[in-house]
């Protein structure tokens, strides 16, 4: 075997010993990390559909990757000319996944991963200038928190944002102030039923076998929850994909939306 042989073959041998990967990712010789995905080619498959809604050259332009997985789209942002770019995950499994891919790739340290959570990103210290939060909202047991944690720590400018979704896709008109009852009766208001009305949908159990889907909103509660946050969508390039850019946070005259104290120390 030449030395190609090799290291393809040693290749092979790191992604197979960090299997099973979530991302496909396409290495060097033809290598996939998870060529028999459920979900086929993901998520390159998916990011050539909504891709088009962000800049093509980010030259000079800095990158946080929240909930990054094996690093694809960390890596595609660096194809993209980022100057910067940071993956965080909480999973050691998937940051090694993704340091693996980004080294295969020829980008070695030119993508920084850590192991930090979405509530503790305060302890990353800088803005960026696009926050990319794709698959993790519905995950986690404080969704709003985390959006709010986001837009006060780390957004500068552009987010995109994906989340699951269930129920109606029509966006609802609500009023500035909801009354306890419809005026002149002991009656609540019924809009509250209509199905376009903002919802969150709690999943007590499982959802398709997973046990950390927390969460699956309608559209308007996806759309109302990021106003909250002090975001404004820009384009909305699929059902349950949002670009956003950062807004005035409602009600920011009263205090900050997300209190949450660093605990300890760095993690690296």
């Amino acid at each position: 075997m030449n030395d190609g042989g090799m290291m393809a073959a040693d290749l092979r041998a790191r992604v197979e010993r960090l299997a099973p990967w979530f991302h496909n990712i396409h290495l060097p010789g033809g290598l996939e990390t998870a060529p028999d995905h459920f979900l086929l080619d993901y998520p390159a498959n998916k990011f050539a559909e909504f891709g088009v809604c962000l800049p093509d050259d980010l030259t000079g332009k800095t990158v946080l990757d929240i909930g990054c997985n094996a690093g694809f789209y960390s890596v595609e942002m660096k194809r993209r000319g980022a100057a910067r770019v940071v993956g965080i995950d909480s999973d050691d499994r998937y940051l090694a996944q993704a340091r693996l891919a980004s080294e295969a790739l020829g980008f070695g340290d030119g993508v920084e991963f850590r192991n930090l959570s979405v509530y503790d990103v305060a302890q990353l210290g800088e803005r960026f200038d696009l926050v990319i939060f794709m698959g993790v909202l519905y995950h986690l047991r404080h969704p709003l928190l985390a959006l709010d944690l986001i837009r006060e720590h780390v957004a500068g400018d552009m987010m995109l944002f994906q989340t699951m979704q269930q129920g109606s896709k029509d966006d609802a008109q609500v009023p500035e102030d909801h009354p306890f009852y419809v005026p002149g009766t002991w009656t609540p208001p019924e809009y509250f039923d209509d199905r376009d009305y903002p919802k969150m949908h709690f999943i007590e159990r499982k959802f398709a076998g997973d046990w950390t889907n927390w969460w699956a909103p309608n559209r308007a509660c996806s759309e109302a929850m990021l106003r909250a946050a002090g975001f404004t969508v820009t384009a909305h390039p699929q059902d349950d994909v949002y670009l956003c850019r950062i807004a005035d946070v409602p009600f920011a005259e009263h205090g900050a939306a997300a209190v949450y104290p660093s605990m300890g120390g760095m993690r690296a």
